[in-house]
């Protein structure tokens, strides 16, 4: 008997479905990630470094506004929501394509260093007109550390609930 469905297009396999499991996915790994992310910030940063990383100030740096509770909440849905779609769609993708001998944990930690990079030059040099990467810092690495958990967490809860 054959079968009449159509072959999985590369980009179909290339690309995680557009359901709500996706989604939900997504969801529970930008809460996990977010929820490390802040303990790593807010607990153990201070005793390195002598103080939280603050992120909502950076928030408030790059847009120009002074509420720190709305510049929270931002980062909070950047967190929860968007990263954990890049990583879903954008990172693993090409990774998946371009670098398919990598292992999903260097995928993940490679995640973390891209967005390290997008907070630390894109957005706190480039548009905030702070010093690249903070002129490297001890709170630049407490940053790094903590982006670089993020994306491992991200990568823990993708390959547990989509085995990929």
């Amino acid at each position: 008997m054959q079968s009449h469905a159509a072959p999985a297009t590369t980009a179909s396999r290339l690309f995680p479905p557009l359901a709500l499991s996706t989604f939900v996915t997504a969801l529970i790994a930008g809460v996990l990630a977010d929820g490390t992310w802040e303990f790593w910030a807010r607990v153990i940063t201070p005793l390195w470094v002598g103080g939280p990383l603050q992120p909502a100030a950076l928030v408030q740096s790059v847009f120009g506004f002074s509420n720190f509770a709305l510049a929270e909440a931002i980062h909070l849905v950047v967190g929860v929501v968007f990263y954990p779609l890049g990583y879903l769609f954008i990172a693993k993708p090409i990774a998946d394509r371009f670098l398919p001998f990598l292992p999903w944990p260097v995928v993940a930690l490679g995640y973390g260093v891209g967005l390290w990079v997008f907070a630390l030059y894109i957005m706190a040099h480039l548009f905030a007109g702070l010093p690249p990467f903070l002129n490297f810092i001890t709170l630049t690495w407490a940053s790094l550390i903590g982006h670089l958990l993020f994306g491992l967490v991200v990568g823990i809860v993708v390959r547990w609930r989509m085995g990929a």
